[in-house]
């Protein structure tokens, strides 16, 4: 009968326990920067509905399988981690980390225990002389890297030394960077980017996602973004279109282009089907291209912490047993689950007020016990274990979605042929859609002849598309001397149509003899996008509204519709502007319409 052996190392860190958690946690990211291999999953649904995960990997000539129990972790506090081998010298091993506060309120505790259960006297062996003295030695190299990055000594507790590009790649890195730099799009982000893509971990490069990518560099959402869809045209990053599982968040199925994206699939690690969404589980990410620095696949670590930090509990409950778990849920709100198909709950948490949270077969139950005790109770009523998550509902605050991106004019610039299969249609829960349209421009034409009155409508759709991608949006299409243009926020779109009048005032004072008018609306709601005459198109009830208000609109003037003057963040916008409401019969719609005016008097501020 083999015998469970453990060893446990002990290190007191004067890094913060935030900071210990967030590069401990980050699994894959260790197991990368220790040399340990990427290794193949291998996914089986069970008949009950839960899913078993099997691996593979190679270490040197010999090939090791196991079955990968998904991590278990409360965060901030601890995570654990089992391996059961399929053959071998080896049954099981585990790892189990916790973190604790440091003596007096400095630094941290970290306490790295290993458990190994050897099939024979190989594995004891092997566990003695060769796994406890490496795991000891990398956790010690690790917490050395922690206590450097947490004095700003280092830029990250896992740096990597720049791969070095022969003279062939290097010369063709540097005429993408040619390209890249002399582009409307590149911001003077290329290089940074090429040593990025040269010098980052694996895991980072998998899927590279912009707006992380932004927050890193501390610029500019829109830049970098922009850098990405042109570093794809100029052939440094390769893009590919995910559809998530809105579950698990895990990209299952991923194409190069949007048209071959199906409007569905299915999750075989949640072992549910799902539908494709625009604003909520299709998103663009990126990898470096194949002839800059080649990207193996494979998984580093299944279901880390770090990889899913939106999941802030995800532990495993036997069946009809009870757990009291430590953690320290910041007021919000969550979604209870579980790793496996069944129900889910909305759980909103105030501050000092932790739930008890019991599981059965068709449903979740939550009962608040008003003590403020940094736990939380779990219970599984099931005649099965079931592993419950309490997810945070911010997941996709680094999610480039497709609806996003669609709307912006770099995208619609750059990947115009990116669009839908002919006949598809996608369903979009909230756009924000504007229209304009010149006053008078017929008149225009004849007062100063066709050619110079082109050539003013000309300089007006060029800084309309400006104003327009300086806001995150993208002008969809023009008709005649109007522009529709779309954004993914309301905000977005209200802030464009003020700085658009604003510049309209300026234009007129440079051209004093030929004025131009400009009437604009503004409105927000659901759509269907489509694929018309080769660009992404959007139609329904939404356009129609957005520009019959445009059309109720005078020279110099914005209307915009109740659902955009209600909008908190656009709202906040309007605070400093004069409204004057309106409800009239519109063509097209059976009851008059209530909506608002921003008269072309008012350039900014509440007449006084």
């Amino acid at each position: 009968m083999s015998t469970l052996l453990s060893r446990e190392f002990v290190r007191h860190l004067k890094a913060s326990r935030a900071q210990a958690w967030e590069a401990l946690a980050d699994t894959a990211r260790y197991n990368e920067s220790v040399g340990l291999p990427k290794h193949d999953i291998r996914e089986e649904p069970q008949p009950d509905g839960s899913v078993r995960f099997y691996a593979t990997a190679k270490i040197g000539f010999l090939t090791l399988n196991w079955e990968d129990i998904p991590q278990e972790w409360s965060t901030g506090n601890w995570f654990r981690h089992r391996r059961l081998f399929l053959k071998g010298p080896l049954k099981q091993l585990n790892v189990h980390v916790r973190f604790e506060d440091g003596p007096n309120g400095e630094g941290c505790t970290v306490h790295y225990r290993t458990d190994i259960e050897p099939r024979n006297l190989i594995g004891r062996i092997l566990a003695h002389n060769v796994i406890f003295p490496v795991n000891e030695r990398n956790f010690i190299l690790i917490a050395n890297r922690i206590e450097e990055w947490a004095k700003e000594q280092i830029e990250t507790p896992y740096p990597t030394e720049p791969m070095e590009l022969d003279e062939a790649h290097s010369k063709r890195l540097e005429s993408v960077l040619t390209r890249l730099n002399v582009s409307h799009y590149g911001h003077g982000l290329g290089r940074r980017l090429a040593n990025w893509l040269l010098s980052a971990q694996e895991v980072d490069l998998m899927h590279i996602r912009p707006l992380r990518l932004a927050r890193q560099w501390e610029v500019d959402e829109r830049h970098v973004i922009e850098l990405c869809l042109q570093a794809v045209k100029d052939g440094l990053l390769e893009s590919r279109w995910d559809l998530l599982c809105p579950r698990c968040k895990g990209a299952k199925i991923s194409e190069s282009s949007l048209d071959a994206l199906p409007q569905g699939a299915h999750c075989p690690s949640c072992n549910v089907s799902y539908d494709r969404d625009f604003a909520r589980n299709v998103e663009l990410t990126f990898q470096p291209a194949a002839s800059i620095r080649k990207v193996v696949h494979g998984e580093f670590c299944l279901f880390g912490p770090m990889s899913t930090p939106h999941v802030r509990l995800q532990v495993r409950i036997a069946p009809g047993e009870s757990e009291s778990v430590e953690t320290a849920l910041a007021p919000g709100s969550y979604r209870i689950r579980t790793l496996e198909p069944g129900p889910e709950r909305i759980l909103d948490v105030s501050g000092g007020d932790f739930p008890s949270i019991a599981v059965d077969e068709e449903d979740i139950a939550s009962e608040t016990n008003g003590a403020a005790d940094a736990a939380i109770m779990l219970k599984n009523s099931c005649q099965r274990p079931r592993v419950v998550i309490v997810e945070a509902r911010d997941w996709a605050e680094d999610a480039l979605t497709a609806h996003r991106v669609t709307t912006m004019q770099a995208f619609r610039h750059l990947f115009a042929e990116d669009v839908l299969r002919g006949g598809d249609e996608v369903g979009i829960a909230h756009i924000t859609l504007m229209f304009t349209d010149l006053s008078g421009s017929t008149a225009l034409y004849e007062k100063i002849g066709d050619a110079p009155a082109y050539g003013l409508v000309r300089e007006h759709f060029d800084f309309l598309s400006r104003i327009v991608r300086e806001h995150d949006g993208g002008v969809v299409k023009t008709i005649g001397d109007a522009v529709m243009a779309s954004f993914a926020e309301p905000e977005n779109g209200l802030r464009a149509t003020l700085d658009i009048r604003n510049h309209v005032l300026e234009f007129n004072q440079q051209h004093p003899a030929t004025p131009i008018g400009l009437k604009l609306g503004l409105h927000t709601g659901p759509c269907i996008a489509v694929t018309l005459n080769g660009r992404l198109d959007y139609f329904g009830s939404t356009v129609n509204m957005a520009a019959r208000l445009q059309g109720e609109a005078g020279a110099g003037e914005i209307v915009i519709s109740e659902a955009i003057a209600s909008d908190p963040a656009a709202a906040e916008v309007l605070k400093s502007h004069w409204l004057e409401q309106d409800r009239r019969a519109i063509r097209g719609f059976k009851d008059p319409v209530t909506f608002r005016r921003l008269p072309p008097e008012d350039t900014a501020h509440k007449p006084t």
